[in-house]
């Protein structure tokens, strides 16, 4: 094989392995769906617009916005929705949608109306009794298998927000130091940092 050859080959199999990743991306719209302010008239992935809506509602009651933007503003249904969709078994999206809707039915429970109808003081409320009951639920020794559905959504939650580009920055502070090892003052107050 000569030159000439050889370079044509290695042409067509980078070519060929470039429009292959692009083919492969194109059909996952899902992360492009985070980028974007709107949320497509179907959603994102299993996920309904309305769903999105309400778990940015809870997202944003979790991590409120203060001297910082909140979660909903870290687009954390949207990261939610993603994470859910594309690397959960069919089984672990179910429980997740499931506990969506014991969510709202606990708030219906409690508010006579849904998450999104209810007040900030309500939705905090319910939350709070919420987290406490997933914490009893892991503390019960007897307790069945399984997770809370509470839990995961707070984590998930947490998640999207810290690793968002709002999070880590704003509400964590962002030092970059690649390649070196540099030892950066603390004082008590500081936030803490995100990298």
């Amino acid at each position: 094989m000569n030159r000439r050859e050889l370079l044509q080959k290695s042409a067509l199999m980078i070519g060929g392995t470039l429009a292959g990743a692009d083919s492969l991306l194109a059909k996952n719209i899902h992360w492009e769906a985070m980028d974007s302010d709107v949320i497509d008239e179907e959603g994102i992935g299993i996920f309904s617009k309305a769903q999105i809506k309400l778990i940015n509602e809870v997202a944003d009651t979790i991590i409120p916005t203060t001297d910082t933007p909140g979660a909903k503003a870290a687009k954390a249904g949207q990261f939610i929705a993603v994470v859910i969709s594309d690397c959960y078994d069919a089984e672990g999206q179910q429980n997740f949608l499931d506990g969506l809707t014991t969510l709202d039915q606990a708030c219906k429970k409690a508010n006579r109306k849904t998450f999104m109808r209810c007040s900030k003081l309500q939705k905090h409320d319910l939350l709070v009794k919420l987290d406490d009951e997933q914490k009893a639920f892991y503390e019960d020794k007897n307790r069945p298998t399984g997770n809370h559905y509470f839990r995961a959504m707070k984590d998930l939650v947490l998640w999207a927000y810290f690793t968002s580009e709002i999070g880590a920055t704003q509400a964590l502070r962002f030092v970059e130091y690649p390649g070196r090892y540099e030892t950066i003052d603390y004082k008590k107050g500081d936030r803490a940092f995100s990298s």
